[in-house]
């Protein structure tokens, strides 16, 4: 199958593809570059095209609308605190406090001061999952990567982190549950 792409060149040397939130799939690609060699590139890839595009789709469908999003975000506000405490006494971490944002890209995030971040869109997912972000971020507190450390310590307070994790592979229905 074909697929119709805008061409971004720059000084990089490799290729890449991304589908944008409007569906089009943007290739960069290096200023000297054969046309040819990049029209390969994009039909090698054509999977990863389809698959992308469809979770876009998907995840373009369940946006929240308006109500939803402010019930959200007042759920969120509620709840994520609660939560991030409960975890926080379990695990002998401490954050430096909890903000909810209207991220849509990540669920959430640890600064460097230790400060806790989390996008009201994870109320769209199961509380398992919304457990797993919390506990992933709050470990974040301790060690500042992806190491096996940091997943022994998540893993220490909660062993089906896996299949909680797995959760947030599924693009969610929003559901403010009001």
């Amino acid at each position: 199958m074909e697929h119709p792409y805008t061409l971004l060149r720059s000084k990089r040397k490799t290729l890449s593809l991304e589908i944008t939130k409007d569906l089009v799939v943007l290739v960069r690609a290096p200023v000297r570059m054969p046309g040819k060699e990049i029209d390969r590139f994009v039909e090698k890839n054509g999977r990863w095209i389809e698959k992308h595009m469809e979770q876009q789709r998907r995840r373009n469908a369940c946006m929240p609308t308006l109500a939803q999003e402010a019930q959200l975000k007042k759920r969120a506000r509620e709840i994520l605190p609660q939560r991030v405490a409960y975890y926080s006494r379990l695990m002998g971490l401490v954050p430096q406090g909890v903000k909810i944002t209207s991220a849509k890209t990540r669920f959430g995030s640890c600064s460097a001061k230790n400060s806790l971040c989390f996008s009201y869109l994870l109320l769209c997912y199961p509380m398992e999952a919304v457990d797993y972000v919390v506990v992933h971020e709050l470990a974040h507190i301790r060690f500042k990567n992806h190491k096996k450390e940091f997943y022994a310590l998540i893993e220490a307070c909660m062993p089906d982190y896996k299949q909680r994790r797995m959760l947030l592979k599924n693009v969610p229905i929003p559901d403010p549950k009001v």
